[in-house]
């Protein structure tokens, strides 16, 4: 199964060398076969040179620009939109993610057959690192409310690190969110609409260079409407969108 890893880029021309090298190393050391999928979102630093000089070290790596509409959410989108694996994870630039745990969230899928393995970086064996505190507050309320209005245990919907078969991927188009927001879209709608998925536990350290793309103050009411969409689509479609099943 080939594992595409989606990565937006906007401004990393500092992070990218050591994400995508570890990366690489990590992919093939476990000999996963792979490519590894880089949106440049109209980044204004030298990160489309950087990626250009990588490309020469790295043969897995495909990377275009994306013209526009610009951020996160749409840089996400443009790469899930041309990626050619059979399942695909969303990995941050800025080596936040473990290649190890994405790793073991393939494993995982291969072994279970699940549609989809998330991971967690607050339960058992879950971990973080230099992690801010106001940011974490924040975190674990929102991550609190989501699952109390959608009535699911998972305890780490916000968390954009996850793996998805390309099925599954295709079972939740269309996408709404042009934030940060689709990292809850996608989980939201994986569960609502029916689609397996394992939990597995991942750990999450802060960047050393650059600055994090996530406005908090923006994105509160983004949040919310992405969450108030799952909700009524659980509870008032019917079925309508849910993982069809063959007879």
């Amino acid at each position: 199964m080939k594992l595409s890893v989606v990565i937006p880029a906007y401004n990393e021309q500092e992070s990218l060398p050591q994400t995508l090298q570890t990366l690489y190393a990590a992919l093939s050391k476990h000999a996963v076969p792979h490519e590894i999928w880089v949106t440049n979102d109209n980044s204004k630093d030298n990160t489309l040179e950087v990626l250009a000089n990588l490309s020469k070290e790295i043969p897995t790596l495909v990377y275009e620009t994306n013209p526009g509409p610009n951020g996160f959410g749409y840089a996400v989108r443009y790469g899930l939109e041309r990626f050619s694996g059979d399942c695909v994870a969303v990995f941050m630039a800025d080596l936040s993610d473990d290649p190890e745990d994405l790793v073991k969230f393939y494993k995982k899928m291969v072994e279970g057959n699940y549609d989809a393995v998330f991971g967690t970086r607050w339960g058992k064996g879950g971990k973080v690192y230099d992690y801010p505190m106001v940011k974490k507050v924040i975190n674990r309320m929102a991550n609190f409310i989501i699952r109390v209005i959608m009535g699911v245990k998972y305890n780490d919907t916000t968390n954009a690190f996850k793996l998805y078969k390309r099925e599954t991927m295709e079972g939740l188009k269309p996408f709404l969110s042009a934030h940060f927001n689709l990292t809850v879209e996608l989980p939201l709608k994986t569960i609502v609409r029916g689609y397996s998925f394992a939990i597995v536990p991942n750990s999450w350290t802060n960047r050393k260079y650059g600055e994090s793309k996530l406005k908090i103050k923006e994105m509160g009411s983004r949040y919310f409407f992405i969450l108030m969409y799952c909700f009524i689509e659980k509870t008032f479609s019917r079925g309508d969108y849910r993982k069809k099943t063959q007879k």
